[in-house]
């Protein structure tokens, strides 16, 4: 059975000048959760927050926070997150040597665990770890940068996740990142995806509004 909808703003894409309006409204417009995108300069050629913001949007929204690490050695850092209010932290594959460690010592903190790949990445590097994860994050274009194009030739991967609920291996939410607007979001819906993170689809023009057209074009 698919999984309810859900939608999920990338903060990538919003007014950094003003956060806390801009997460509130889309608490207002009924997201599901918030999705923060740290990033170190390094394993991505971009840089953007740390846990003192997540810290401070932890205590303006009651929409879980969903905590995408685009770092290099994400270990070392989790503990961080963990205390700033995350309820996801979700790692690269192909940042992490010990892979399943890593996010088993994010379920120890009582918080699910996610897990990202690349568009490059082989869904296969993932198969080892079934059942350690909450939530697979599909990059859906490089990641590092907003507004990139969606990349058609990942689709296949997002239902390869699904393929693996399908078959009982394992249960989880496969999100999905990435070029996601009303023209992407009812393709990668019908390959199995049931989180969509968008950020210029979300927060370029009337947020409210935003969310409503990506969720009705998803549900369509």
């Amino acid at each position: 059975m698919t999984n309810p909808l859900w939608i999920a703003p990338s903060l990538l894409a919003a007014d950094f000048a003003d956060l806390g309006a801009q997460v509130r409204q889309c608490e207002a417009a009924g997201a599901d959760l918030i999705h923060c995108d740290v990033m170190d300069g390094h394993f991505v050629p971009n840089l953007t927050f740390g846990p003192p913001v997540i810290r401070r949007l932890h205590a303006l929204t009651s929409l879980p926070l969903d905590v995408h690490l685009m770092i290099e050695r994400p270990e070392d850092s989790l503990g961080w997150y963990r205390d700033a209010g995350a309820a996801y932290i979700t790692v690269h594959q192909e940042t992490c040597s010990d892979l399943r460690s890593v996010l088993s010592r994010i379920r120890s903190f009582g918080i699910r665990s996610g897990v990202s790949v690349k568009p490059a990445t082989p869904m296969q590097t993932l198969e080892s770890v079934l059942g350690d994860f909450d939530l697979l994050l599909v990059m859906t274009v490089n990641p590092g940068f907003g507004g990139q194009r969606f990349m058609d030739e990942v689709v296949p991967k997002i239902a390869e996740a699904d393929r693996w609920r399908r078959d009982g291996r394992a249960e989880f939410r496969i999100a999905v990142d990435g070029g996601i607007d009303e023209n992407t979001a009812p393709r990668v819906r019908k390959a199995g995806a049931d989180v969509l993170v968008a950020g210029t689809a979300v927060f370029q023009g009337n947020i409210a509004e935003n969310v409503r057209r990506l969720r009705e074009a998803a549900t369509c």
